[in-house]
């Protein structure tokens, strides 16, 4: 019990620092969310972290993290691309449960036990969507439809913003959430973040509780529609990037 305390004070600390409340059935729902990751991880890969202090500090607390990001505690709808293992959609979802959120991811079988984790641990109002970020960036029903557009995907951040920003919707944003060092990678992607309809206007530094890590949140505002060749069909965007 000892041990669960210092999760609930860990999590609560870092959902406080946000601004956002934390109570006992969060805490639970954080709690189901992990011990289903590490079962299903067995069997189709979600994620490469295992231990339990691990996956509450450099999944959830660095999920929970995204909400230093004021306009997203007034965002309605959210979509996550690339989410893997859920990260960062479920960890928003269960801190803020009124977002509608929608998860994207290009395997099958992490949709499949993405869908049935949010159904075991409570979670309503989540749409989980298997396809390649390319292909539904382009389709009507999803081209600027969302508020906010989130992705801890593993990619430069040029790829990032041709996969990510045709999602959102002009005067939305689309937060990547970054490792410690990103200002190379920042001042590369400036061409086909302008080329996309976006404008870099922060980078905010966020401090993972207990621990000596900190990441980065790259905030890009969506200033006018991206232009229809955007993004381009599957495998052309990571081979040949908007450098």
């Amino acid at each position: 019990m000892e041990e669960n305390n210092k999760y609930y004070d860990l999590l609560n600390s870092a959902v406080n620092d946000v601004g956002l409340e934390f109570d006992e059935n969060k805490y639970n729902q954080f709690m189901q969310y992990m011990s289903l990751l590490k079962s299903w991880n067995e069997k189709v890969n979600l994620t490469a972290i295992i231990d339990d202090l691990e996956i509450v500090k450099k999944h959830f607390i660095d999920s929970i993290k995204i909400f230093k990001f004021e306009p997203l505690k007034d965002a309605v709808k959210v979509i996550d691309v690339g989410t893997g293992g859920g990260f960062p959609g479920i960890p928003m979802k269960i801190v803020k449960p009124e977002l509608e959120m929608v998860l994207l991811d290009s395997l099958k079988k992490r949709i499949n036990v993405l869908e049935s984790i949010s159904e075991n641990i409570g979670i309503k109002g989540v749409t989980t969507i298997h396809g390649r970020a390319e292909e539904y960036g382009a389709n009507p029903k999803f081209r600027e439809k969302f508020d906010i557009v989130v992705s801890r995907a593993v990619a430069n951040l040029a790829v990032l913003s041709e996969f990510c920003l045709p999602y959102a919707k002009v005067g939305g944003y689309f937060v990547a959430l970054k490792g410690p060092s990103v200002e190379s990678e920042v001042s590369e992607s400036k061409r086909a973040i302008n080329e996309l309809g976006g404008k870099l206007i922060d980078l905010i530094e966020v401090q993972i509780e207990n621990s000596d890590l900190k990441h980065n949140l790259v905030i890009i505002k969506k200033m006018k529609n991206t232009p229809k060749q955007y993004p381009r069909k599957a495998g052309i965007v990571s081979k040949k990037p908007l450098l």
